[in-house]
């Protein structure tokens, strides 16, 4: 099995190489079915706009979820953790529930 790719976590590579063969798939198949040339290549130009947004949105997706999986992991340095005591900040009433007469 030496021309064997190696199993990857990279889903989105794989949606993106799916979706190029079917930029070029989908077309040759209306060509072969009797669709006109120009309606062909107006389907292949619009999946592969499809293509490239969807590429750009995964990539997106992924930078943002590798950033909160290094947030998650990072040492929480100079941060507060803030209870619900810290929702009573500027408060009028500072003191306890009593009620204020």
């Amino acid at each position: 099995m030496s021309g064997h790719r190696p199993p990857t976590d990279d889903s989105a590579t794989d949606v993106v190489r799916w979706a190029a063969f079917s930029c070029v798939l989908v077309p040759v198949v209306l060509l072969w079915y009797g669709g006109s040339l120009a309606g062909a290549a107006g389907t292949a130009l619009g999946l592969a706009a499809v293509t490239a947004v969807c590429r750009v949105l995964l990539r997106q997706s992924e930078r943002g979820a590798a950033r909160l999986l290094a947030e998650e992991h990072a040492p929480h340095r100079g941060r507060r953790h803030r209870g619900m005591n810290g929702a009573r900040r500027g408060s009028r009433h500072p003191g306890g529930n009593s009620p204020v007469a």
